[in-house]
């Protein structure tokens, strides 16, 4: 119960300092451009499954960590969005806020199905499956943001596609995703390089792909639940293989 607590505090620490304050300076003092300094938060929230997964005693409580911040930030969030503070330093893309809260909500949410799907479900053996996900998105989304605004030139038109995406975008998405996830995977799984790099580049792939169809910043869901869908398969059947 003690680290609980202590895993809760050092959690919403965590979030206070890496989720707004550092994004916050990062935009407000020192004029970083906003998609970057949202492309930082956004990978800070990525990292925070770690605490997740090493601080909390079971998978329930670990679910019901990462809503305390949904608790105790989306009202402070909606109370800041009408105040000029809010417009100059926040990382909000839309003009009458609530961007920030429908994320934070989009994201605590995929915590909460992996946790359940791959530590309450099926123990804590499978419990890596969550961090490889999360990875591949966090990273993945975080380049496919950045290098699309910076060096995209070549634009994918199609009916299914929201936005201005492009295929130096998905490109990015695909590689970092794949490296994430093959990093991730070496750390935590005892298969052999090629074969981590090998689940690595499918997950990444899919992941790429997914994220180009998704809509409305569902991706912050889609993206880790498909990447978690094909990891864990690949790495049964690999495991079984013996390779």
């Amino acid at each position: 119960m003690l680290s609980d607590l202590l895993g809760a505090g050092i959690l919403l620490l965590y979030y206070l300092v890496a989720c707004f304050i550092i994004p916050t300076l990062l935009k407000g003092w020192f004029g970083v451009p906003n998609e970057l300094a949202r492309k930082f938060q956004h990978v800070a929230y990525a990292l925070s499954v770690f605490i997740l997964l090493e601080m909390f005693s079971s998978w329930y409580i670990a679910i019901a960590a990462a809503f305390l911040l949904v608790l105790i930030a989306y009202p402070v969030l909606m109370l800041l969005e009408k105040s000029s503070f809010y417009k100059k330093c926040l990382t909000d893309r839309t003009p009458q806020g609530g961007e920030l809260r429908k994320q934070m909500l989009y994201v605590q949410l995929s915590f909460a199905i992996l946790i359940f799907l791959f530590w309450g479900l099926h123990g804590t053996k499978w419990q890596y499956i969550i961090a490889v996900a999360v990875m591949a998105w966090g990273f993945g989304d975080a380049a496919a943001a950045l290098v699309g605004k910076a060096c995209g030139r070549h634009r994918i038109i199609h009916s299914l596609v929201e936005g201005a995406k492009t295929l130096e975008g998905t490109s990015a998405m695909i590689v970092f995703a794949t490296l994430a996830s093959f990093i991730t995977l070496l750390f935590y799984v005892d298969l052999s390089w090629y074969l981590s790099l090998l689940i690595s580049a499918i997950v990444g792939s899919a992941c790429g792909v997914v994220e180009l169809f998704s809509r409305r910043g569902l991706d912050t869901l889609t993206v880790p639940l498909t990447a978690a869908a094909l990891t864990m398969p690949l790495v049964y059947v690999f495991s079984l293989t013996g390779w």
